[in-house]
């Protein structure tokens, strides 16, 4: 092979598809199913409307564009649907506050619109917002399905339910891997290990300062079309920029072409823990009904929650480690991964065959934490 990847969600699977499109021989190897990490506990957000301007802003834009190409390309649907973004604020004050990050967005060109009928996009909202903006670039994918798709379509060798239990060195270059069940040789090696990144970093005796941030998703019963757009209340943006490892909720609204609505999204930094958090599913609950007073009677059919792959500057990791040649990472998203994952592919695709990029991929280096 010319490249194994570590990691089967669907970060991973666009490395294993933008790699293979480049002409590359790919393996995929993870230590559970297809999307069985944070891609499988995701909303399948694909946002721009959340990002100030910026490196990850400028990758959301490629992503973007990529996406749309995607959804033509894949041979079986990923339930793409271009829904649109609309951003909400309570007072004047905070849609004073989205003006002036909407201007920022702009010039890096997000479309960005100020709404002050918003009944006239979301009829079942409350009464009395002061307005909003509206993000015709925002969209949604089934993660799942999408990452089960992208790697079909590489035509990668997939290796599921195998650990990686120790990458092939040899005076310091990184060669291959070693599962539970077999050995892949390979001049290069991808991290995208989500959560799990910092582990394969130290199998390479590198670091990355990867840690698991988890969110609670709602989900309710199955209702006629109520919601036609991705919905959220401005805090949302500053609780993704936020450091705080203590509780954060807002919420973000949005129907399916099932039925039931989607209800996010906490962030706090418990390590791994998977104890049901029943403030934070309060807390949720009552936020989306402060949005939409329709969903205050409506029954929550289930919940389920994962962990982001956070990292201290809200940068993913992209792109070859000096520290361990041989090494590529790819990781790092937190909740944003669903919707950088095919700009990430293509960064890598890039790295990997030494071929110009389709941006400055600097500010993601995975040395930028230190030796």
């Amino acid at each position: 092979m010319d490249v194994v990847i570590i990691g089967a969600g669907v970060v991973g699977a666009a490395c294993a598809y933008y790699a293979s499109r480049s002409g590359l021989s790919v393996a995929v190897v993870d230590r559970g199913p297809v999307a069985g990490g944070t891609t499988g506990a995701g909303e399948g957000n694909l946002l721009v409307s959340d990002k100030e301007a910026g490196p990850e802003l400028d990758l959301a834009l490629l992503s973007a564009r990529l996406w749309q190409d995607l959804s033509a390309e894949l041979p079986h649907t990923v339930e793409y649907e271009p829904k649109g973004g609309l951003v909400v604020a309570p007072d004047e004050t905070t849609l004073k506050a989205l003006r002036h990050f909407a201007e920022g967005q702009r010039a890096a060109g997000v479309v960005a619109t100020e709404v002050t009928a918003l009944h006239d996009l979301e009829p079942h909202l409350a009464p009395g917002l002061a307005g909003g903006f509206h993000y015709p670039q925002d969209a949604q994918v089934q993660p799942a399905l999408a990452a089960a798709h992208l790697l079909k379509a590489s035509g990668a060798a997939v290796y599921l339910n195998e650990e990686v239990t120790g990458l092939l060195l040899k005076a310091g270059t990184v060669q291959g891997v070693r599962t539970t069940r077999r050995t892949l040789h390979a001049p290069a090696v991808v991290n995208a290990s989500g959560t799990w990144a910092a582990r394969i970093a130290e199998l390479a005796g590198t670091t990355l300062p990867v840690l698991p941030r988890r969110g609670f998703v709602l989900v309710t019963e199955p209702l006629p079309p109520l919601i036609r757009h991705k919905v959220y209340a401005a805090d949302y943006i500053a609780d993704v920029a936020s450091d705080s490892a203590a509780l954060q909720s807002s919420a973000v609204v949005e129907g399916t072409p099932s039925g039931p609505v989607l209800i996010g999204a906490t962030r706090e930094r418990v390590g791994f823990d998977r104890t049901l958090s029943t403030d934070a599913l309060r807390r949720l609950a009552a936020q989306a009904a402060a949005l939409f007073p329709v969903l205050a009677d409506i029954r929550a059919m289930r919940t389920y929650h994962g962990f982001r792959p956070y990292l201290p500057d809200h940068l993913p990791a992209i792109g070859p480690d000096p520290r361990a040649p041989g090494l590529l990472h790819a990781c790092g998203h937190e909740g944003a991964g669903i919707g950088l994952a095919p700009a990430t592919g293509a960064l890598i695709a890039a790295a990997l065959t030494q071929t110009e990029p389709p941006l400055a991929p600097t500010p993601f280096r995975p040395d930028r934490f230190g030796p």
